[in-house]
């Protein structure tokens, strides 16, 4: 057998394997050692497999990870997540639809201090659902926007995503933390221009909430600003060359805690399981990415990504044919699989085609990213659907209702970043 067709042979086994519930990391590491073993031998193959765990994780750039899961877990615990809801429901939410779009305005600002899709829906999905059905909010919109709100995690700064695309491409993590922030803001506005037109189309799906005093949006605000001042600091540090990424995670981490001490909201349990749920979402993302490395090493010496790369180049279709057939694969693995681990999965392989079209490779980030949040809000198998509906206990069909204008706002605000990739660049580009 050529090694390209061991190549392709090991693609289908882990597929195979991993629809069979098999840890995927495991999955990874056997299929890649077995295909190193066969290509390369036995020797080489024990000795990649021995080196590759330290090699992998044991980088100054990889503390990155644990540190802003740290920053959000921490303040996850002290309950900001509550008071980013509150802020922003006082200044919008007595307008019509107001409540749905502070929802989405509270997930892009959970956003930058959480950095996961899943957990960012459920949280706001606790918190916003019973406020916007206190006031008739109908169903199908109140689930709607939580859903795909959700997603705005792991676009906004700092994000999980962009750490591993960046560990996996050998690209900057901070000016990938950077690339997303214009996306992640344009994502909110998309988000709340859909609720607007809904609103308008049927007012009662949204009516208006109650009016509070200037004096009530102030006080309401005060709780919020320490953490948006973290935020700029952490951001503004990488975007000035400050900090790095990882330092930019110390600061933001020891800033959760002085704020959650600050508001006497953390104590012994809570930072326990705090530190508990950075442990193990850290071990997690580090074994798979192991996993992946191994794997990679295999698909290199088979010769595969450069054999797909070449043969889809060889095609000779337009390169934006070529970008939405990626795309839309996105899509569709997104609908079934956690986005770290499509991200792991395929950029090995997909990375180089489209270096080899000629696009940005911090830009791709973006879009990768961007577009895989569709895919974890796309009917019938959009994981966040699943995980919302049981959270606020909800008809699937009136959650798969309510998630497909914000499917449809997704689907313009990608076609605007193909259409202007310095959407995605202007601030990297702007760093010198």
């Amino acid at each position: 057998m050529s090694a390209e067709f061991v190549g392709v042979i090991g693609i289908i086994l882990l597929v195979i394997l991993m629809f069979l519930r098999m840890r995927l990391g495991t999955v990874m590491i056997l299929l890649g050692f077995l295909g190193y073993a066969y290509l390369a031998g036995w020797d080489k193959a024990l000795i990649m497999v021995g080196l590759e765990p330290y090699a992998q994780t044991s980088f100054y750039q990889i503390t990155a990870l644990p540190l802003f899961i740290l920053m959000g877990t921490v303040v996850a615990a002290a309950g900001i997540s509550k008071d980013l809801y509150e802020a922003v429901r006082k200044w919008i939410g007595h307008i019509r639809g107001g409540m749905a779009a502070a929802t989405a305005a509270a997930c892009g600002l959970f956003a930058a201090i959480c950095g996961d899709s899943i957990a960012t829906a459920v949280t706001m999905g606790k918190i916003a659902y019973p406020e916007m059905k206190r006031f008739n909010y109908d169903d199908r919109l109140s689930t709607g926007v939580m859903a795909a709100g959700g997603t705005i995690g792991i676009l906004i700064p700092p994000s999980t995503g962009f750490i591993l695309y960046g560990i996996l491409t050998e690209q900057s993590v901070g000016h990938l933390f950077i690339a997303g922030i214009i996306p992640g803001i344009l994502q909110v506005l998309f988000y709340i221009a859909a609720i607007t037109i809904i609103c308008r189309i049927n007012p009662q799906m949204g009516p208006p909430g109650p009016k509070v005093s200037f004096k009530e949006k102030i006080t309401g605000s005060a709780s919020v600003w320490p953490m948006v001042v973290i935020f700029l600091l952490v951001m503004g540090g990488i975007y000035g060359g400050i900090f790095t990424p990882t330092e930019a995670g110390a600061l933001g981490a020891f800033g959760a805690f002085v704020l959650g001490f600050a508001m006497r909201r953390l104590n012994f349990s809570n930072i326990r399981g705090a530190l508990s749920e950075t442990a193990s979402n850290t071990a997690m993302i580090l074994f798979l990415l192991v996993g992946a490395y191994i794997f990679m090493r295999f698909t290199a010496v088979s010769n595969l990504p450069v054999f797909l790369s070449n043969f889809i180049l060889s095609l000779e279709l337009p390169r934006i044919v070529i970008l939405i057939g990626i795309l839309v694969v996105y899509i569709v693995l997104g609908a079934f699989l956690d986005v770290l681990i499509v991200i792991i999965l395929t950029t090995p392989i997909i990375f180089p085609t489209i270096t080899g079209l000629g696009y940005d490779p911090i830009w791709w980030g973006v879009m990768v990213v961007r577009i895989m949040e569709i895919g974890m809000i796309t009917p019938p198998f959009g994981i966040n659907l699943f995980v919302l509906a049981k959270t606020v206990k909800q008809p699937l069909g009136t959650v798969y209702r309510g998630v497909l204008p914000f499917v449809a706002a997704d689907i313009l605000h990608i076609a605007l970043l193909i259409a202007i990739p310095e959407l995605a660049l202007y601030l990297v580009h702007s760093m010198g």
